[in-house]
């Protein structure tokens, strides 16, 4: 053995090279990883993290940015009356719209899979989601319009309406002054006996506005009458291009055909007819003695417009209804891909054990797809604390308070003509507070999913 070989072992074994290496490659590893995540948290930085601190300091400082009043603009956030209804109406939204859509959207995802064209269907419902919260709105708010030749709802309710119930042929009718009486409830009336002719004339109606079917009136003074019986004519007391007698009928008058009239007496409708296209009307079997012949408030009923959806009662439903229609296909297409996961097995063993398909659906799909319908309600529950846009775009000016949320609070009390960013940011900084819970339940969520 040489001197070499016994000074070796002396030494022992030499450590391995490999854990400096390691520990270099790693660091630049690190570094390489932090330059290109460098721009990313630049910008988080910038557009987040910068505004976030900025607002809650701002919160603590008067409107014009210079006097620190510490928490008084959170004391009058709470006292200030539209905030206190900016708060409720986001809480309409939170607790409605989450609600219905992932209710609407697990209907939609478990109804998709028996339909044929199913991929088609998905489209369909999914388009609205390429609209910009703009041009819905701007839709929405031509939909919601109250005039029902412009407002496609309206016209679909008004004609509803009409076929069940009618209309008034003409509402802007009105009797003859002086020679007819008006009841305090629009009615007109005159006193009359059997065989006595009745004349009622009219005024208020354009030629262009008559029925098809009104022929020129005939004088009631040139009909005879049968004992009991009580004849008149309504007609329109207007000659074209001018001339006639006021309350006489003339060649060129037009009669009303269609208007409602009634014979009364005591209070009580003896009899009751219908004007025909000369204006015409006939009463017969009348006893002795005069009656009032009325024309009922019917008649002059102005035309029904539909349902004020834009009104300070129905503007929050109906805006909330404008976010079903955009974000019905996001629900649906997530709550899809979960289904699209549940074990087969399990529901083909429910079926064969005799269960029917409501039973399968209540106690096997919903349960099991839980965690997709917890992501997505609160997903949504996020989004719509931040609606801003249907609602200041849909809400006419006279209703925005009574539609107002926290987003579109917090921009009318800064910009939009409160000119108060220190109440502004507080209204900001509570939009944050009441939405980092919801976003740290979704997180965690997504962490315990993934493990």
């Amino acid at each position: 053995m040489t001197a070499t070989t016994v000074e070796k072992q002396q030494a022992g074994p030499r450590p391995a090279a490999g854990p400096a290496p390691a520990r270099r490659g790693r660091r630049r590893g690190r570094l390489i990883a932090l330059l290109f995540v460098f721009p990313a948290l630049l910008l988080l930085g910038a557009l987040v993290v910068y505004p976030v601190l900025f607002s809650v300091g701002r919160s603590f400082f008067d409107a014009s940015g210079t006097r620190f009043v510490g928490g008084d603009n959170y004391a009058e956030m709470f006292r200030d009356p539209a905030t206190l209804k900016a708060i409720r109406n986001t809480t309409i939204w939170v607790v409605v719209a989450p609600a219905l859509l992932t209710g609407l959207g697990l209907i939609l995802a478990v109804l998709v899979e028996k339909v044929r064209w199913a991929t088609a269907f998905k489209l369909l419902l999914f388009m609205p989601m390429a609209v910009s919260f703009l041009a819905a709105g701007i839709i929405f708010r031509l939909a919601y319009d109250e005039d029902p030749d412009k407002g496609v709802l309206n016209a679909a309710v008004v004609s509803v309406h009409d076929a069940f119930k009618g209309t008034s042929t003409y509402p802007t009718a009105r009797g003859r002054t002086g020679l007819l009486t008006q009841d305090r409830d629009g009615a007109y009336r005159t006193t009359a006996s059997p065989g006595d002719p009745v004349t009622l004339p009219m005024v208020g109606v354009l030629p262009k506005d008559l029925p098809r079917d009104a022929r020129p009136a005939a004088p009631a003074a040139a009909r005879t009458s049968a004992p009991g019986e009580l004849r008149g004519v309504v007609y329109l007391d207007f000659t074209p291009g001018g001339g006639g007698e006021q309350g006489k009928v003339d060649p060129e008058e037009s009669g009303l055909p269609g208007m409602k009239v009634e014979a009364v007496r005591d209070g009580k409708t003896a009899a009751s007819t219908t004007t025909a296209a000369d204006g015409s009307f006939r009463f017969t079997g009348l006893d002795k003695g005069p009656y009032t012949v009325r024309l009922p408030e019917s008649n002059f009923a102005p035309p029904y417009q539909g349902v004020s959806w834009l009104g300070p009662t129905l503007v929050t439903p109906a805006i909330i209804g404008a976010y079903l229609w955009i974000w019905t296909g996001f629900a649906m297409v997530l709550i899809g891909a979960g289904l699209s996961t549940l074990p087969r097995d399990a529901l083909e063993a429910a079926r064969m054990d005799g269960a029917n398909e409501w039973q399968i659906f209540r106690r096997i799909t919903v349960p099991l797809l839980a965690p997709v319908l917890t992501v997505v309600f609160v997903t949504l529950v996020i989004n719509v604390m931040k609606v801003f846009d249907l609602v200041y775009i849909i809400a006419p000016g006279p209703v925005q308070e009574d539609a107002t949320v926290l987003a579109t609070q917090m921009w009318l009390v800064s910009f939009g003509g409160g000119n108060d960013q220190g109440l502004g940011s507080a209204l900001g900084v509570l939009l944050l507070l009441l939405v980092i819970p919801a976003m740290v339940f979704n997180v965690r969520r997504f962490r315990n999913s993934q493990r």
